[in-house]
């Protein structure tokens, strides 16, 4: 019998979702550019249905017709080589499954470069990281729409499901599928450090030790607040470093690192002209935390406020827990927000109510909060922005004056808040009636006659100054 798909690419991920394919009954061709990851798969895993190969052309003519192949592979020139070497031993109709990191705009060069040969060439973004890939990631493809349907059945099959439901679906044309993971990653760089703004707060305003915040966090993972992220920091906080006895975040240098796609986000907010603040402050905290021997010296010279102890724990604790559901409310609507117009740009026909069900499990920022977004561009699929849904407008009213209060006991004790302050700047900014830009557009035109418009007339004006 020919397998009904191959894998290319044994690493961590590859192996993981080869094993879910495998374990969902899809006979699998494995391939690995070093032969030892093929063997030491075959080592730990020795399936009946997993058919290895050192030979490209071999591994290419053991798959059903058309071939569907699935690259875990680096991104970038590591993946142009890959389809390089696979595309002359592949027929008309043959179909490409590229689910690495990739950036969207590479993925639509491959699926226009393909697609003029009669190959297809589907963007997968995979989310879930190696737990997921092996019981079920949220699948983000795109590219052609016949295409995806000859593959649905077995990455809908693979996927995480909720209720019933998997979380994949056609996501749109060209590179759409990675565009949505990219953002994803940004809205996961936000939600990761609003949660770290949190514990900092915590630590060392309300001064409780890493054991209490994680039972306060287990605590609030039992509510509206329930997330993946949430639940692996209460691990994360109660985890005693082996050598010490110490709690381990006391012993993790604190410099974050990151792999480019959070940047990519920024970047793409800024040339759509979209207000991802929370995602680019996110980047930036990122980018702080490395100068960490100017800190230490920064820290011996620069003063702080005189600490003042907090006199009620419990209401400061509360107003926490609510500013961080604000604070994830405004993340979401940034993220979406982006969608939505990246959607009209590039003429994808993003379905924002299916993205919202595709990250409801299996990737890393499901959260219970994706049921009421999924729902609120289910009943308007114009919604312009998630805090006018009769929903969020609520959540956001109710808890705006926490985060206020969040924010001034945060500052006032010297704790850096910047994704707090970038989420609650936002809001403030998006309900304001006037918004200080006409001082900006005053400024413009006396030094560059740049014009204004007026509120009382049309036209365009310039004021001799």
């Amino acid at each position: 019998m020919k397998n009904t798909i191959g894998l290319y690419g044994l690493g961590v991920m590859g192996a993981s979702l080869a094993k879910n394919m495998l374990n969902k009954g899809e006979r699998v061709a494995l391939y690995n550019y070093t032969d030892d990851l093929t063997t030491q798969f075959m080592e730990q895993f020795p399936h009946e249905h997993a058919d290895p190969y050192t030979d490209l052309s071999s591994f290419v003519q053991s798959l059903e017709k058309p071939r569907k192949i699935f690259l875990m592979v680096t991104a970038g020139d590591v993946t142009t080589s890959v389809i390089d070497s696979l595309f002359p031993l592949l027929d008309e109709g043959d179909i490409i499954m590229d689910g690495g990191n990739a950036n969207f705009i590479d993925s639509n060069e491959r699926y226009q470069t393909l697609r003029e040969h009669g190959i297809h060439f589907i963007g997968v973004g995979v989310s879930g990281g190696e737990e997921g890939a092996l019981h079920g990631p949220s699948l983000m493809p795109s590219g052609d729409k016949a295409a995806y349907a000859k593959v649905s059945p077995i990455l809908e099959k693979i996927a995480a499901q909720v209720n019933g439901e998997p979380c994949c679906t056609y996501i749109g044309k060209e590179g759409a599928g990675h565009y949505v993971k990219m953002v994803h990653n940004g809205i996961e760089y936000a939600d990761m450090q609003l949660i770290t703004e949190t514990y900092q707060f915590l630590r060392y305003v309300v001064h409780l030790s890493p054991d209490e915040i994680a039972n306060i966090f287990e605590a609030w993972n039992e509510t509206e607040l329930n997330s993946y992220l949430l639940k692996i920091t209460t691990h994360i906080l109660r985890h005693k470093d082996e050598e010490t006895g110490k709690p381990i975040v006391d012993i993790i240098m604190d410099r974050a690192g990151q792999k480019g796609t959070g940047k990519w986000t920024s970047m793409n907010a800024l040339d759509l002209g979209i207000p991802s603040t929370t995602i680019s402050e996110a980047v930036f905290v990122r980018f702080l935390s490395a100068l960490k021997k100017e800190r230490m010296i920064a820290k011996d010279v620069l003063q702080g406020p005189i600490k003042e102890e907090i006199q009620q724990k419990e209401t400061a604790i509360q107003h926490a827990k609510e500013a961080l559901l604000f604070g994830r409310v405004i993340v979401y609507t940034q993220g979406f927000m982006q969608y939505k117009v990246a959607s009209e740009t590039y003429g994808w026909d993003l379905q924002l109510d299916h993205i919202a069900k595709v990250f409801r499990g299996g990737c890393i920022i499901q959260s219970d909060l994706l049921h009421p977004i999924r729902d609120a561009y289910r009943k308007n699929p114009a919604l312009t922005n998630l805090l006018l849904d009769d929903y969020f407008k609520c959540l956001a009213n109710d808890h705006q004056a926490s985060m206020r209060a969040f924010l001034m006991d945060g500052i006032a004790s010297g704790v850096s808040l910047p994704t707090y302050s970038a989420a609650m700047a936002f809001y403030d900014g998006y309900r304001a009636e006037r918004s200080g830009a006409e001082l900006i557009q005053a400024q413009r035109d006396y030094f560059g006659a740049h014009t204004y418009e007026r509120v009382d007339r049309e036209g365009v004006f310039h004021t001799k100054w």
